[in-house]
């Protein structure tokens, strides 16, 4: 099933890449569709904010999704100097497994399977008494 809403922009990312980028986009906005079946609209877009040499051209990808009744995930993922992600590609899997990570805690939580801690059994303790003093001590 392909989704019925897929935006891709594009800001100051080189036009040669368009095509690749977008291929990659697509493959990874349908495996979204596993996780949830009811998204109503993904919008991506991938930006180079700053086009300097020296900072390796780094990359920006945001994700919105919509999801019924009224949900929006918003995913930003940014290429740092120090993660390693220069390549537009990899920001863009890593903004996608985010985007899942989200989706899949929304699904669960919507459907009630978010797991819950249960309260400890009360359990009885050994009676304290109060001894003269002002000191407690437990019962021989």
């Amino acid at each position: 099933m392909e989704l019925p809403i897929l935006q891709v922009s594009f800001r100051d990312v080189p036009p040669l890449r368009h095509a690749e980028i977008e291929e990659r986009i697509r493959q990874r906005a349908e495996k979204l569709e596993r996780y949830c079946d009811h998204i109503m609209s993904c919008r991506v877009a991938v930006e180079q904010p700053h086009r300097t040499e020296a900072s390796g051209n780094p990359y920006s990808v945001r994700i919105d999704l919509t999801v019924p009744p009224g949900h929006e995930l918003v995913v930003r993922k940014d290429s740092g100097g120090n993660d390693g992600q220069s390549d537009v590609l990899a920001v863009v899997n890593g903004a996608f497994e985010a985007a899942e990570r989200q989706l899949k805690a929304l699904v669960e939580k919507q459907r009630g399977e978010v797991k819950t801690h249960e309260e400890p059994a009360a359990t009885e303790a050994p009676a304290e008494e109060a001894r003269p003093g002002g000191s407690l001590s437990s019962p021989a």
